[in-house]
């Protein structure tokens, strides 16, 4: 399993957000992609980061605008980034997206 996972549930809708794309980036310096992909039916991306993790900086964008224009629905952030220290490379990350067109949030999930 990677050592930094994600889902999307999308709350207005009560279900999971399948079809959105992810990127996962790394600080040094200047942003490095180290995985992308789109999420499944659940809502999930599995396989995000095939490395082993570096304590640093991450950034996660979901390109949520692409999601909302392909339901036809009107939402009002093109994309949501979460950026996060990673310092316990021993750890798990789970960095799930709560989100509707007009709103999103995010926490540290197990």
């Amino acid at each position: 399993m990677s050592a930094i996972t994600t889902h999307i549930l999308d709350t207005a809708r009560g279900c999971p957000a399948a079809g959105v794309p992810i990127r996962l980036d790394f600080w040094d310096g200047s942003w490095t992609t180290l995985g992308e992909g789109v999420t499944n039916v659940d809502g999930r991306l599995p396989g995000l980061l095939d490395d082993p993790p570096v304590a640093g900086r991450y950034r996660m964008t979901f390109e949520t605008g692409e999601y909302f224009e392909a339901l036809g629905i009107e939402g009002f952030y093109p994309y949501a980034q979460v950026v996060f220290d990673l310092r316990d490379v021993d750890s798990h990350y789970h960095v799930p997206l709560l989100l509707s067109p007009f709103g999103y949030s995010t926490y540290r999930g197990s």
